[in-house]
């Protein structure tokens, strides 16, 4: 048998480019469709349905079968701050695509600590692999793309190299992302280390400490190293690149005020949506179901879990985030980002 139509393949935006393989410089393509997008959690191996049709194509031959595309928009995370939901806000039939969480940005990442290959290269493979995501799945469509915070490192690279992009840096307030690692008892502080060290083989933490202080400090004190790490990051980029481009987001702001969080980011994305599309929206399952489970959860249930993890870690968090605060001050980094999407 023969290969496959490679025009054919990059010419249908089902074919979604789900896996890179830095060996053989070839590009995993996996058929999806909207369903399928919409009902997976995350878009990674362990999340889409068994028995999904396969492609292998190599990076070049895709990219020189394909047809000019508008660059996708990004949501940027630090996790735990509704950005899933975010994301699903922005499945919009015919406007956009909300990607959540390609697994292509993390085998980058993998290859960057493995070693990579000369920074233009990587550099090229990240541009190329972008845009390859941001095929529509159907015409007209823009892809909005909310990589896993693992892939934050990237972040700096790809707003350099697509000028057109824009994004919306989403974060929780301290407080809130500790009790979400605490809530998760041993699996969210295993997490807040991976990440610790995943942000350090980044070269993203700069904060004053020496290597061996790690091991010396509490999980959630780790979990607070991480968060302050990606607030500096996130402080960056809007300095580098300015609030016409990046705007940030708190998770209690969009969960206060839903309908001026889509309305306002959609207007940044550049994207026309009328307000009977905005009240869908809010009204719709993206703001009614849990982003993971996909179950009935609402703002209730969502102050009832994290007034649990309160009243269980509450003097830990209450420590901890002084703790980081005092930290934030000496490397001053901002607690509270700049360049808000959303005034008053």
């Amino acid at each position: 048998m023969g290969g496959p139509n490679i025009a054919a393949v990059i010419d249908d935006g089902q074919w979604f480019a789900h896996r890179y393989d830095p060996q053989h410089d070839a590009v995993h393509f996996v058929r999806m469709s909207r369903q399928v997008h919409q009902d997976a959690t995350f878009l990674t191996d362990e999340y889409l349905p068994a028995g999904l049709d396969k492609v292998i194509i190599a990076r070049q031959q895709a990219i020189n079968a394909m047809s000019a595309t508008r660059p996708p928009h990004y949501i940027f995370h630090s996790a735990f701050c509704c950005s899933t939901m975010l994301a699903r806000a922005f499945d919009i039939p015919g406007v956009s695509i909300g990607l959540k969480e390609p697994p292509i940005f993390n085998d980058l990442v993998g290859w960057r600590h493995r070693g990579g290959g000369p920074p233009t290269h990587v550099a090229k493979v990240l541009d190329n692999l972008t845009s390859l995501l941001a095929r529509p799945l159907t015409a007209g469509e823009r892809a909005i793309v909310k990589p896993s915070n693992l892939a934050n490192g990237l972040a700096r690279g790809i707003l350099a190299m697509q000028k057109d992009s824009k994004a919306v840096l989403v974060y929780a307030p301290l407080s809130i992302y500790l009790r979400s690692v605490a809530k998760k008892e041993m699996t969210g502080r295993l997490w807040a280390r991976d990440l610790l060290i995943k942000l350090l083989r980044e070269d993203l933490v700069h904060l004053g400490f020496e290597p061996g202080d790690y091991l010396g400090q509490t999980d959630l004190q780790v979990a607070a190293v991480g968060w302050l790490a990606q607030q500096a990051l996130f402080a960056r980029l809007i300095a580098e690149f300015g609030n016409t481009r990046v705007c940030t987001l708190d998770s209690e702001s969009l969960l206060a005020r839903p309908a001026e969080t889509i309305e306002a980011l959609a207007t940044h994305y550049e994207i026309g949506l009328s307000e009977p599309q905005i009240n869908a929206i809010v009204t719709g399952d993206a703001f009614a179901k849990h982003s993971k489970s996909n179950v009935d959860f609402g703002l209730k249930d969502r102050a009832l879990e994290y007034d649990e993890a309160a009243a269980q870690h509450g003097d830990e968090i209450a420590k901890v985030t002084l703790w980081a605060e005092a930290v934030a001050d000496a490397a001053t980094v901002p607690m509270i980002l700049p360049a808000a999407l959303l005034l008053g």
